[in-house]
This record gives structure tokens, sequence and C-alpha cells, in this order.
């Protein structure tokens, strides 16, 4: 019941965003993708693909085990590598805006911490290398300091 509402609330979501209620490709493919990884991703799935393999082992002899024998699994394979890079990247992508979304609205909501964090990602590499310095040495401090609290508790 629940997986009925969530296609309306989508559109509902893309509507008050200013979004066409029409399908675009981009749309259409993050769906395409998102299925398609849902499916892949399952242990029949996993199973089918096994199976697919020993029935090509097995037909070897039969085939004399054949350059064209061995075309036909290099190919196979070869594609459906292709084309699954596409969808995880394109699932994958979706799921790292996911989490940076609700990390930055989080972040935002928190008093005291600095804002600048909820949008880190779009940092350069050296800035986000600095940041990571930074961030290091203040928990190495902070550690620190309640080693010592620590200690004159004990002592």
């Amino acid at each position: 019941m629940a997986e009925n509402k969530k296609p309306a609330r989508a559109a509902k979501a893309r509507k008050a965003n200013g979004a066409s209620p029409g399908k675009t490709l981009q749309e259409g493919f993050a769906v395409f993708a998102q299925q398609t990884s849902r499916i892949t991703g399952r242990p029949t799935t996993f199973l089918l693909a096994v199976v697919v393999v020993l029935i090509w082992a097995v037909t070897g002899p039969l085939f004399g085990f054949s350059d064209t024998w061995q075309l036909v699994i290099n190919t196979g394979t070869t594609i459906v590598t292709f084309l699954m890079v596409f969808l995880i990247q394109n699932t994958q992508n979706r799921d790292t805006m996911a989490i940076q979304l609700k990390l930055s609205e989080l972040i935002l909501a928190m008093e005291g911490v600095p804002d600048k964090f909820a949008t880190i990602e779009d940092l350069t590499d050296e800035e986000l290398q600095a940041l990571h310095e930074k961030c290091r040495s203040q928990a190495e401090q902070a550690l620190q300091h309640l080693t010592r609290r620590k200690d004159k508790s004990k002592g």
C-alpha cells in the first residue's frame, strides 16, 4: 500500500519544486537504473548468472571449445559489464546526493555548527585536505584534553 503512495508523493514534490509533471529522459533513466539495480542485486539474479556460465561451460565440449564458443561468453560479459557501469554509477550518484542532502539538513539544523560543512562536497581537494587536517588536529586536542581530565580525576 505504501509503495503506491511513493510515485504520487514524488510527483507532488516535483510539482512543488517547479518541475514539469511529465517524465524527462533523466527521470526515466533514473527509474530504469534503480529498478535494474534492485533486480540485479537479488540472489536469484546472481544464481541465474551462475546457471548461464555453467551452461556455457557444459556446452564447451559440444562446440569443441571453439573460438566462437569463447567469443559468446566474452562478448556477453563485456556488454553486460559496460552497461552495468552506467547503471551502477547513476544509482550511486543518486544515493550519494540523498545522503549529502540528509547530512546537510542535519548540519543546518544544529546550532553552533559552521554552515560551511553543509556544502563541504563542493570544496576542492586541497580545501578538503586542509579542513581534514584542521579537524584531525581539533580531534587530537579534544582527546588530549579528555585524557588529562581522566588522569586528574583518578589522581
